[in-house]
């Protein structure tokens, strides 16, 4: 061994956001003179730095470098105690390394996000909320989920009303809003609501939004009822004020009686001619009634996929390159499917997110695809993939499984996307590289949980 080491102090303490000194002193117990490098290692390393990065000594000489601690004030920090270490490699004997070892406590800190997801609902029965909880700190976080407004005028539900999160992630919460009366005609009405974020010994975290309660029947039918008694009303009382004259035209029963004795002459009625049907005549056809006992019924025509809609466009267009596509919007259901870049989906701040997505390609040799949910990750593997004019899905629908973002790909060319999130808009269009391996598909979204598809633009 050519040198010695000594942290000091072995131990300390930093806040998250701050920073602390800890000096390291060295003595070259060699024969020659050395230089030697300083290497931090372990968690802490990316927040250590060394001052000098290099020292060189003579035999026998002690110096001292300075290790400045910082970590940051993010959930990377984990809070507690954390064992780092200094790699010290002498340039002249390199076998010779050292690893003095220290630790370091960073203490906690709590730091709590909540924003509503959107922060305006609509409904004439109840309203669907999403609460999205992320927690900044490094430590984690259990916190309930509370609902209130201004004179009891709605109920809530919520699901989970108590959360644990870890640090650096996000929950979602789900709230069910129902009103405590229903309108039934008139105007929309808006109702603030107000969800609160309570932890222990802190004060409630409240995110304020609003319900707007939408009238289950319209004001114009009010009206019109209105309008329709009152005419059933003038209408029977004309009809007794007015009532028309009956006469019977019945003959007294005497005078039949008296009729009934008179003789009367018998019969003299000739029979009708017998006519011969006329064997080379068609007998006459009936037709069936028109009352629908023998009419056919129509059926239903089935709903439009994107395979459907590229196929119309691959008759006007054998040799073209198209892609069509369609969207399932939550509580909504699929949208019709739009082509070539035109908008699926909804840039409306109050529309709901994308939980699905359909598409068809033709003159591209096949498409394939993939989708990232804000819970599970990638929703295929391997992806879902389809020749030209085949429908290819992916995602879930009617399970509120909400997309971050989706992949697409195409067997030939090139493929393009453009895609809005409900925080940030529209990201730009972005288009795949067919000349590099393994870059046939293009991304669209965001791979953090709390990002939310709104609509998609596709061309090829």
């Amino acid at each position: 061994m050519s040198i010695w080491t000594s942290l000091e102090p072995p131990s300390a303490t930093v806040d998250a956001g701050s920073s602390t000194i800890v000096r390291l002193r060295l003595r070259n117990t060699g024969d020659v003179v050395d230089e030697y490098r300083f290497l931090p290692v372990g968690n802490l390393a990316p927040y250590i730095t060394v001052e000098p990065p290099t020292l060189r000594l003579y035999p026998g000489t002690v110096d001292t470098v300075e290790l400045t601690v910082a970590p940051p004030r993010t959930p990377d920090a984990i809070a507690g105690p954390n064992p780092y270490g200094v790699q010290v490699v002498p340039t002249e004997h390199p076998d010779a390394t050292s690893v003095p070892e220290g630790n370091i406590t960073i203490t906690p800190f709590t730091e709590v996000r909540a924003e509503l997801v959107p922060h305006t609902v609509k409904g004439r029965f109840r309203g669907r909320p999403k609460l999205a909880v992320d927690n900044l700190g490094n430590t984690k976080l259990t916190a309930s989920i509370v609902g209130t407004d201004n004179g009891d005028q709605i109920t809530y539900e919520i699901h989970p009303a108590n959360v644990q999160i870890e640090p650096g992630r996000a929950a979602f919460v789900k709230a069910t809003l129902r009103p405590s009366r229903i309108t039934w005609f008139g105007r929309k009405e808006n109702r603030p609501f107000r969800l609160a974020v309570q932890r222990s010994g802190a004060n409630p975290l409240e995110v304020d939004g609003t319900y707007v309660q939408r009238g289950v029947l319209p004001r114009f039918l009010a009206t019109f009822l209105g309008l329709l008694i009152g005419l059933v009303i003038a209408a029977v009382a004309l009809w007794f004020a007015y009532k028309p004259p009956v006469a019977s035209l019945a003959q007294p029963k005497v005078e039949q009686a008296a009729a009934s004795t008179l003789p009367t002459p018998p019969p003299t009625t000739t029979p009708p001619p017998v006519v011969t049907p006329d064997p080379t005549t068609p007998p006459p056809t009936t037709s069936a009634p028109s009352g629908g006992g023998g009419s056919t019924p129509k059926k239903k025509a089935k709903p439009a996929t994107a395979a459907t809609a590229v196929k119309k466009l691959a008759e006007d267009d054998p040799t073209g390159r198209h892609i069509c596509y369609r969207v399932y919007v939550s509580d909504k259901g699929w949208t019709k499917p739009s082509c070539d870049g035109v908008t699926a989906g909804s840039t409306d701040d109050d529309a709901n997110a994308i939980e699905a997505i359909n598409i068809s390609v033709s003159g591209v040799g096949g498409s394939s695809a993939n989708a990232f949910r804000q819970v599970g990750g990638w929703n295929n593997v391997p992806w879902k993939s389809g020749d030209d004019k085949v429908d290819v899905y992916v995602g879930t629908t009617g399970k509120g499984l909400l997309l971050s973002g989706y992949a697409v790909g195409a067997s030939t060319g090139d493929i393009c996307q453009n895609t809005y999130l409900h925080v940030g808009g529209w990201g730009g269009k972005s288009c795949n590289d067919p000349t590099k391996t393994n870059q046939d598909w293009i991304f669209g979204g965001t791979t953090d949980a709390s990002g939310m598809v709104m609509a998609i633009r596709l061309t090829v």
